[in-house]
């Protein structure tokens, strides 16, 4: 089932807790290198799939393996080259945050201290505060250095930007560009789409335990509309003629062609070709954001369910 590239290969991956089935056939290939976004509404299965994939509970049916071993069998020996964040992180309040460090470093093989240092810097935090005195942002920040701050193969972070704010999300993306840059591999299961689609190489979206879609932006892009706001010193002629143009707006606006519409990505060059003669002023296209892909594929999977269950088109709505 292994490869070379793969960190994380899952497939089939089943769990039930009594009667509800939190994973149902679920698939999830991480390749070596890469960050490696996972997405999925509530109650979706993600923090089941990490839990499994860190050894901490078992699978009920399918295969997974870390590193090409057995995570549920060999869980201390692959721990040593893995550091987790989650996002409800629980530290020891009569510590400082510098010993709390001290100990979760002792439990991942010690910290890179100059980098450690670094990310004490850049994240603002005062390593000699009691964690009882923390805000929850702020022991979330002790958590990320830990982690980011290990020399590891793997970070496996579970909404780990919880209770930060947006210049500390930004210092976070920053440090995991830079571990990715050193050849690190990461695993990001976050509700902040926009910070997933800003770091991601790949991403999984899943639903109701089972595996959706995968791929990069370009590939989930493929299948959608790019919306096209163009304006042009005369009308582009038969351009709501070409292949894949819908949503086709014109007005003429300050004495030039204003023109609006979406189309399939095979076809974009066509409708900037028709753009392009009729000699262009602005031209504007705008991918659908990670947000509008999720959704898509989300909202596409409710209605195969509600197709698969029976309901009728009028529940389905």
């Amino acid at each position: 089932m292994s490869t070379t590239r793969s960190v994380i290969r899952a497939e089939g991956l089943i769990k039930a807790f009594g009667s509800v089935r939190a994973l149902d056939g679920l698939d999830l290939e991480v390749t070596r290198g890469e960050v490696h976004g996972f997405l999925g509404p509530n109650g979706a299965g993600k923090s089941t799939t990490i839990r499994i994939i860190l050894g901490l509970i078992r699978a009920g049916g399918g295969r997974v393996e870390l590193f090409g071993g057995d995570p549920w069998r060999d869980a201390a020996t692959l721990h040593a080259r893995l550091a987790y964040v989650a996002g409800d992180v629980a530290l020891w309040p009569g510590l400082t945050g510098g010993q709390c460090l001290d100990v979760l470093g002792a439990t991942q093989g010690g910290l890179d201290e100059t980098r450690r240092a670094a990310l004490i810097e850049r994240f603002e935090v005062d390593p000699t505060k009691r964690v009882r005195d923390y805000s929850k942002g702020n022991r979330q920040k002790v958590a990320l250095i830990a982690a980011l701050a290990a020399d590891v193969d793997l970070l496996v972070l579970d909404e780990p930007t919880s209770g930060l704010d947006p210049l500390m999300e930004q210092a976070f993306q920053d440090v995991v560009r830079e571990r990715r840059a050193d050849g690190c591999t990461v695993l990001l299961s976050s509700h902040i789409l926009g910070e997933v689609e800003a770091l991601a190489d790949r991403v999984s979206i899943i639903r109701r335990g089972r595996t959706v879609t995968t791929g990069t932006l370009a590939d989930l892009r493929r299948h959608t509309r790019t919306h096209v706001h163009a304006v042009t010193v005369g009308a582009p002629g038969g351009l709501a003629e070409v292949p894949g143009v819908g949503d086709y707006i014109s007005e003429r606006v300050d004495g030039h062609i204003d023109s609006r519409f979406t189309i399939d990505p095979a076809h974009l060059d066509a409708a900037v070709g028709r753009l392009h003669a009729a000699r262009i002023h602005t031209l504007t296209a705008t991918p659908p954001s990670l947000d509008a892909l999720f959704l898509r594929n989300y909202e596409g999977q409710a209605a195969l369910d509600a197709a698969e269950l029976g309901e009728p088109e009028q529940a389905r709505r």
